[in-house]
């Protein structure tokens, strides 16, 4: 028998348990990086030390740097390098394992997904925005079954900072996730049906876990490509990356800035 609703007036201890973490100063949070390009600037900024007794099961690549920015513990980490090949570990699987583990290791108050993506001039997206998704979803998990079709789109609102988007006047735009950097005629089409202005490879992964954790997760994205333009996405990617990064990783500082002495109530 289910117990009886609470009083007129008062909420549930599970109600009231949320509040008092929204209403507490935000002490941790972690960054979930996919390329350790796009994060050392920061390590640098933050001046934080890699974990070399890692908190993390043994054998796994996942990176980790840690250290105290303006009365903030400040975690940056990262999937690290493929073990066979040597090269990033980006892609959703990655971003899903790294946010799971980083969740269970670290109890953060908030994560923060930052890092590089694609994004349409149509919607007039430019290199060097940095944009903070309001939504999130998937483009390339395609199951036309009833109800699994929503599942796999799984579509995901983002930790709402109106605050913190009017002070730093912030783009927003929505976030489509898959796991290619090209985009084939079926990616597109499911990319207008989520209406996405930017298109990365982790943001609906890590969002899936961070609402399966109760852990609130915004994201930073910067643009690289612009998909719909006239170069190739890979080309343009590469051209970018180091400019687009330094863009991204000032806009991230000033988010932390603003984050600094306040509770996620106040975002």
């Amino acid at each position: 028998m289910a117990p009886p609703p609470p009083p007129l007036g008062e909420k549930s201890s599970e109600v009231k348990e949320s509040a008092a973490v929204d209403n507490r100063p935000i002490s941790t949070i972690v960054f979930i990086i996919a390329m350790q390009t796009e994060a050392l600037p920061l390590v640098n900024k933050f001046q934080l030390t890699e974990d070399l007794d890692s908190v993390f099961p043994k054998g796994v690549p996942w990176v980790r740097f840690y250290g105290n920015y303006k009365g903030l513990a400040i975690n940056i980490v990262c999937p690290g390098k493929d073990p066979a090949l040597g090269v990033d570990g980006v892609g959703t699987v990655s971003a899903s394992l790294v946010t799971y583990a980083s969740i269970q290791a670290l109890k953060p108050d908030l994560i923060i997904n930052a890092g590089t993506a694609g994004a349409f001039g149509a919607k007039g997206a430019s290199i060097g925005d940095v944009f903070l998704a309001s939504e999130v979803a998937f483009h390339d998990r395609r199951i036309p079954i009833p109800v699994f079709d929503i599942y796999g789109v799984g579509s995901r609102k983002a930790f709402a900072t109106p605050n913190l988007l009017k002070e730093l006047n912030l783009k927003v735009g929505k976030l489509s996730t898959g796991d290619s950097l090209d985009m084939s005629p079926m990616d597109e089409a499911s990319i207008v049906a989520n209406d996405a202005t930017v298109k990365d490879m982790e943001g609906a992964a890590v969002a899936y876990v961070a609402d399966l954790l109760k852990v609130p997760v915004i994201f930073l994205k910067a643009v690289t490509d612009i998909v719909d333009g006239d170069k190739p996405t890979a080309e343009e990617f590469l051209q970018n990356l180091a400019a687009v990064t330094a863009a991204l990783d000032q806009t991230a500082t000033l988010v932390v800035d603003c984050i600094s002495g306040k509770c996620l109530s106040e975002l």
